[in-house]
């Protein structure tokens, strides 16, 4: 158990059988009555976020998530297969559960997945990746403009915005929170 006072971003939580991530918390203590906190979250397995308020003094099931260093090996149809590397374990997961992360995920790439009850709940990116453009306008002389980004496709099929000085052929580092360029390599 784990009490509303003690929660913080990132804390796995069972709420009527549910596994929810706490995204961002608030205590509030008005004028008159009990103080309470506002807690918004997130559920792991549909997506959907909430905002809910219990009083200061309540306690929450803590859920019993286990992250696993995974090994993304190749996709099949439209699974993607994962190995556990302490045991060697496969996990096929769906392109759906893994959402939009899939358009940055690159054969023999480290993950973390999220796992409750030994099923997988979620899966986590490195928080930064280098990836080669395959394709991507050339940027013209005199394009010059500060700020100025075009889109590029990555060797993985997922596009970002880079700088007009980027071209294809180039490895960049990309933030997989953001999905946004961070670098060239």
């Amino acid at each position: 158990m784990v009490s509303t006072n003690d929660l913080k971003r990132g804390v796995y939580v069972e709420i009527e059988g549910e596994v929810w991530r706490v995204l961002d918390f608030q205590h509030v203590k008005p004028g008159k009555g009990h103080a309470f906190v506002r807690i918004k979250m997130k559920n792991v397995v549909d997506g959907h976020i909430v905002d809910k308020k219990f009083r200061s003094d309540e306690y929450l099931k803590d859920a019993d998530v286990v992250r696993k260093n995974m090994q993304f090996l190749y996709k099949e149809g439209s699974d993607f297969v994962l190995m556990d590397t302490s045991t060697y374990e496969q996990y096929h997961l769906n392109e759906d559960f893994i959402g939009e992360d899939a358009l940055f995920m690159k054969e023999d790439m480290q993950v973390s997945v999220l796992l409750h009850n030994g099923k997988p709940i979620g899966l986590e990116l490195p928080v930064a990746i280098v990836l080669k453009i395959v394709k991507t306008e050339p940027g013209f002389k005199g394009n010059t403009v500060t700020g100025a980004s075009k889109p590029a496709t990555l060797e993985t099929g997922g596009v970002v915005q880079v700088p007009l000085f980027v071209d294809e052929g180039t490895n960049v580092k990309i933030d997989t929170r953001t999905k946004t360029y961070i670098e060239r390599v």
